[in-house]
C-alpha cells in the first residue's frame, strides 16, 4: 500500500506505455529485442556492468532461450523481480551503496545514461515511488517508479 493509502497493482501497470519506452531505451539497435550488445551499449558508462553481469541478465530473462529478451520477457522481469535483474539495475544506480537511490544518485545516473533530467523531474520520479527526496528510494519504491504510468501516479 502506498503512503496515500491507495493500493498499488503491478498487473494494471504492466500495460503502461512507459514499460514499452523503457524497453526501447534498452533496445539500442531498435530490432525489437534486447541483446547482450544492447545492454553493453546501455551500461557502457558503468564499470560494474561486466560481461558476466550482462550475460546473467540476459540468461535470467530469456525464457525461450533465444539469446535475446523480447518485450514479453522484459515485462515479466520488470514485474516479477526476475532473479535479481532489477536488483542489479538498482545497485547500479545506488552510487554510494547505501541501499537507497537518493536525489544525487538518480540525477547522476540519468545524466550518465544520456537522459538528463532537471531537478523537478528527479523530484517527481522520487515522489512517484512514494518517497521524499531527502530519504531516497529503496528497492520496492524503485519497482513502483518503473510501474507508474503517466496518467496514474502510484501515490
Amino acid at each position: 500500500m502506498c503512503p496515500s493509502g491507495r493500493r498499488f497493482h503491478l498487473n494494471a501497470a504492466a500495460q503502461s506505455p512507459e514499460i514499452r519506452t523503457a524497453f526501447r531505451v534498452l533496445d539500442t539497435d531498435n530490432d525489437g529485442r534486447i541483446s547482450g550488445d544492447d545492454l553493453r551499449a546501455f551500461f557502457s558508462r558503468f564499470p560494474a556492468a561486466s560481461d558476466d553481469i550482462i550475460s546473467s541478465m540476459i540468461s535470467a530473462a530469456d525464457v525461450n532461450r533465444s539469446g535475446f529478451v523480447e518485450f514479453e520477457e522484459f515485462e515479466r522481469v520488470i514485474f516479477a523481480g526476475g532473479d535479481g535483474i532489477m536488483e542489479d539495475a538498482f545497485r547500479l544506480m545506488d552510487l554510494d551503496g547505501d541501499g537507497k537511490v537518493g536525489f544525487g544518485d538518480l540525477k547522476s545516473y540519468l545524466m550518465s545514461a544520456g537522459m538528463p533530467a532537471d531537478d523537478e523531474d528527479v523530484r517527481e520520479m522520487i515522489c512517484s515511488g512514494g518517497c521524499d527526496e531527502s530519504v531516497g528510494v529503496g528497492f520496492e519504491d524503485f519497482l513502483r517508479i518503473l510501474a507508474v504510468d503517466s496518467g496514474n501516479k502510484a501515490c
